[in-house]
C-alpha cells in the first residue's frame, strides 16, 4: 500500500487487495495513524500505529461507528482515477 495525493490536497490510502484497487481515507480515527503505511492482513488494512483493522470495501473498523471515507475508483489504461 501507499498513500497518494489527490484532488484538493486530500490523501487517500491506496490498497490493492483481492486483485482490485480500493481507496479510502488515509487517517486512522484512533490516533491519526497513516493507514497507507500499514499492511493488508486478512483482507483488512491494519493501521501501523496501534493495529486497528479497517475494511477497505466499507471503511469500517471494529469499534461501532468508526468509519473512514471510501472513494469509488476506475482504472483507465495505466491511470487510477479516484472520485472524491
Amino acid at each position: 500500500m501507499k498513500p497518494k495525493s489527490s484532488c484538493g490536497g486530500k490523501t487517500v490510502c491506496v490498497a490493492n487487495g483481492e486483485r482490485r484497487n480500493q481507496r479510502h481515507g488515509n487517517t486512522c480515527l484512533h490516533r491519526g495513524g497513516p493507514l497507507g503505511q500499514g499492511v493488508i492482513s486478512g483482507g483488512k488494512v491494519v493501521c501501523p500505529w496501534h493495529g486497528w483493522e479497517w475494511d477497505p470495501k466499507t471503511g469500517e473498523a471494529g469499534p461501532p461507528g468508526a468509519k473512514v471515507a471510501v472513494y469509488p475508483v476506475k482504472i483507465e489504461g495505466g491511470d487510477v482515477l479516484v472520485e472524491m
